[in-house]
């Protein structure tokens, strides 16, 4: 699995957890999982950009 595909997949578990926490009303798990799921997607861009860079 390549590291994109990682980081899709991590960035897809923490939608399903946020979206958890949202339900059973947990604003703080809530803020953390939406700050680590921006990490995430920004990890995701940089790799995409790597990848057409080398294109």
């Amino acid at each position: 699995m390549s590291r994109g595909n990682e980081l899709e997949e991590l960035a897809s578990d923490l939608s399903r957890a946020l979206e958890a926490a949202r339900r059973i009303g947990l604003p703080t798990t809530v803020y953390l999982l939406s700050m680590a799921l921006v990490e995430v997607k920004e990890a995701i861009n940089a790799v995409c950009d790597d990848d057409d860079g080398t294109a």
